[in-house]
């Protein structure tokens, strides 16, 4: 009787129907005891045995099946790959539709970082009041601690953005305690942050003041973050001005214009090769009548007059109500001028809400703007992701774990859209069809796929419960309780 090698594949994953295994996806690999008397069905029933008594991914090899089976797959759950078209060295080469997709989702998030705030850990609140919470960080050292413990638990975040007169108050000399803190929790220093909003001496603006003074403090501040960011390794000094005017005819606005450009320029100069300039915008708070960079126009205008190491910085929360965020990021993607994202979610302002609990699809179509530029010009923009959150009323450490993981979810969804599909649709003008296309990938349930990935990286598959599990949060908060009962200070 004629003999053929046939291969058997199965994973765990109630999700996949019974012809879906792939070996792209095993994780491990098992052997069934075999004689030479086995029959097919036996030998197919030892392997299902084995598959239910494993936590793993299931490989069984049958190397001697009667060639009256004629390569049909059986119907309880294990597929069959006998034809030599799909047979490579004993394995499919084809994937099914859904082993594509995990796959693309795995590679999508292995190229995923998201920067973490180091003032998203710190006790905050509005300009009625400060709230605070028990577990809140103070010193610069919890701030580190508490991002450490987020990636260790996601393993997306490696960096945390600095503010530096929150963290670096006393500037370069605090340069090696920082080094140290990374070294110990594991985290880098991100983007570096200079303050030139709260100073008493920025009540009329910072380069944009009327005031010399203010002007001449504000540049020195901006050249010493540049610096201090050299010598942290941090390539990112990330720019947001709160210059503005509240009453018409109170500010010349084309004046505070070139005392931008100049103030710019020379920051640009200063930076080193491998560094860039982020400028963001808000279009008003706390100024209301102008805001001298109030939309991404003016800030790429001003990017581009600074120089090639200068981009523009999206906030999602920096926009009027309803505004196509998408589409400036597709703009600024086609001038190669965008530059990162300080995530948050908004229901009317600048409210600093954690990202997709009002409105997670706008977001994924951001994600997919950055994975469709990708896909048509064949090189992945330089985009850094960061957040930028204030969690008043949320506990710090659980609100920036669900930012991450929503975060991941989103950007995993953007990345199974479907791009030849899709520029086919446009192309032709199939509307619905287009739209569909998007909201299929939007509409995939990820997180079976995001489960693996983790697990595949040593990762728990859930952070969040993985975190208060932990007994972190009732470590911390027996150790800084008092101090924050009592603490009325700075903003972080």
């Amino acid at each position: 009787m004629k003999e053929l090698k046939i291969c058997w594949w199965a994973r765990q994953d109630l999700n996949l129907g019974p012809t879906d295994y792939e070996s792209a996806a095993l994780t491990a690999e098992l052997r069934a005891p075999r004689t030479s008397q086995d029959t097919t069905r036996e030998r197919l029933n030892a392997a299902i045995r084995l598959f239910a008594t494993t936590c793993a991914d299931l490989l069984l090899e049958l190397t001697t099946v009667s060639a009256h089976t004629n390569g049909h797959r059986y119907k309880k759950g294990i597929a069959c790959a006998m034809d030599d078209k799909v047979m490579t060295r004993g394995r499919p080469t084809k994937m099914t539709q859904r082993a594509k997709t995990d796959e693309l989702i795995a590679h999508a998030l292995d190229a995923f970082q998201i920067e973490l705030p180091s003032w998203g850990f710190a006790n905050t609140g509005t300009r009625f009041g400060k709230f605070l919470q028990p577990a809140a960080a103070s010193t610069i050292e919890e701030k580190f601690s508490d991002a450490g413990e987020v990636h260790r638990l996601t393993g997306v975040c490696p960096t945390i953005a600095l503010h530096v007169l929150w963290d670096l108050p006393e500037g370069a000399t605090g340069v090696a305690n920082i080094k140290a803190l990374a070294e110990k929790f594991r985290v880098r220093p991100g983007s570096i942050n200079p303050n030139v909003f709260q100073d008493q001496l920025y009540k009329y603006g910072s380069v944009g003041s009327p005031v010399p003074v203010a002007r001449t403090a504000a540049m020195a501040h901006l050249l010493e973050s540049a610096d201090l960011a050299k010598k942290l390794g941090s390539r990112d000094v990330s720019l947001w001005f709160a210059d503005g005017s509240n009453y018409p005819g109170t500010a010349n606005i084309r004046q505070r214009r070139k005392w931008f450009e100049e103030s710019l320029a020379a920051l640009h100069e200063r930076l080193a090769p491998d560094q860039r300039m982020l400028v963001e915008y808000k279009p008003f708070e706390p100024a209301f009548y102008h805001t001298d960079i109030a939309d991404w126009g003016m800030a790429l205008l001003l990017a581009k007059k600074a120089g090639p190491k200068a981009k523009v910085l999206v906030d999602t929360g920096h926009h009027y109500q309803g505004q196509n965020i998408e589409q400036i990021v597709a703009w600024l993607l086609g001038d190669d001028l965008l530059g990162g994202f300080h995530f948050n979610d908004r229901r009317y302002a600048d409210d600093d809400l954690t990202l997709g609990s009002i409105d997670p699809y706008q977001i994924f179509r951001i994600f997919h703007e950055i994975f469709y530029f990708a896909w048509e010009t064949g090189k992945r923009a330089d985009v850094a992701y960061m957040i930028d959150q204030s969690h008043n009323l949320k506990g710090k450490i659980e609100a920036m774990i669900q930012t991450v993981t929503t975060a991941q979810e989103l950007y995993a969804k953007a990345a199974i859209v479907d791009h030849e599909k899709l520029a086919a649709c446009q192309a032709k003008c199939a509307l619905v069809d287009a739209e569909v296309c998007l909201k299929e990938a939007f509409s995939t349930d990820v997180r079976p796929a995001i489960r693996e990935w983790a697990r595949s990286h040593g990762l728990p598959e859930d952070p969040l419960d993985a975190f208060r599990k932990s007994g972190y949060l009732e470590r911390i908060t027996e150790v800084r309780s008092k101090r924050n009962a009592a603490s009325v200070s700075s903003y972080a």
